[in-house]
């Protein structure tokens, strides 16, 4: 069958369809706002068509045949797939509603995400999110993400990259530490100090910080060593040494006078540091889910880089 003799024939199915659950032609063309004879009309191709009669036709009632019977159950099967069909266009191009599934690093989606996604939920009620909290690189195309947060200088090609906020590492140590253990005025004082490294990778305990074309690298040891922000945090609060923490995990220590940061006049170089992305795939016809899920983290996370 062509397509557009399939396109005829749906037309002609569900005009089959209402005679079938109303009994009457009138009450058919009521519904679809057309004449009874056009009804009637359409009945009679679809018959044509299929070569077989649908309906036992009196003048006090109509009937289905055998193959009626069965055409109504597939054509109301058919009807149904083709309005779910509608219903998942709408909720691609109407009102905001289904699923964003976001991605991000663990220590920026505790301390920047979360409030922000809990004021979205509120606004949005018929938008549910799922957050991969992960520092791993994800695949936003194979691993299903809509959304991809990411800690980079360089963003892939191939996706759409809004930049939400710059993120440094700082050095820090305790005020009662720094009282009790010699200077630290350079980079190189460092490796007379206890350090609390990362150690997710060998590199970590090199430490590399840049001032104008200078660059500085050495390599630091100390007697803790974590992978999670908070936890090095509370390891610089109790005393235990020299450590790094993103500044957005360090504002309120360095706020209320817990931590001291150290060499400010350095550039603490790390692949843990860099601007904040806002990563997706580029189309005309982005999900209203997911613009305005965007759009929302863009207006609170990015204020000031929208107003540059």
């Amino acid at each position: 069958m062509r397509t557009d003799n399939f396109l005829e024939v749906m037309h002609e199915l569900v005009a089959f369809v209402r005679v079938a659950e109303t009994g009457s032609f009138s009450d058919a063309a009521r519904q679809q706002g057309v004449t009874p004879s056009a009804i009637s009309r359409q009945v009679a191709r679809l018959e044509k068509t299929m070569g077989v009669s649908l309906l036992q036709r009196t003048t006090r009632q109509l009937r289905l045949t055998d193959a009626g019977l069965e055409v109504l159950a597939h054509g109301r099967t058919m009807i149904a797939a083709a309005q779910a069909t509608l219903q998942v266009a709408e909720g691609h191009v109407g009102e905001p509603q289904g699923l964003v599934r976001v991605s991000a690093p663990k220590a920026f989606a505790r301390h920047m995400l979360q409030p922000v996604l809990l004021g979205f939920l509120q606004q949005h009620p018929a938008v549910d999110v799922h957050l991969l909290v992960v520092d791993r690189p994800v695949d936003p195309l194979r691993e299903g993400v809509d959304v991809v947060i990411r800690l980079t200088d360089d963003p892939p090609q191939g996706m759409v990259a809004r930049a939400l906020m710059p993120v440094r590492q700082l050095v820090l140590a305790s005020p009662a530490y720094i009282r009790a253990h010699a200077p630290l005025r350079t980079p190189e004082d460092l490796m007379g100090h206890s350090c609390l490294v990362i150690g997710e990778q060998e590199r970590d305990s090199r430490w590399r910080f840049v001032r104008g074309q200078e660059s500085v690298a050495v390599v630091v040891a100390g007697r803790y060593t974590v992978n999670h922000s908070e936890m090095r945090l509370a390891a610089i609060e109790a005393d235990l040494g020299v450590g790094c923490v993103p500044d957005f995990v360090a504002q309120d220590a360095l706020a209320a006078g817990r931590v001291v940061r150290l060499l400010p006049e350095w550039a603490f170089d790390t692949n843990y540091q860099g601007m904040a992305y806002l990563l997706f795939a580029g189309s005309r016809y982005t999900a209203p889910k997911v613009r305005v899920f965007i759009d929302h983290l863009v207006t609170a996370l990015a204020p000031g880089l929208q107003a540059a």
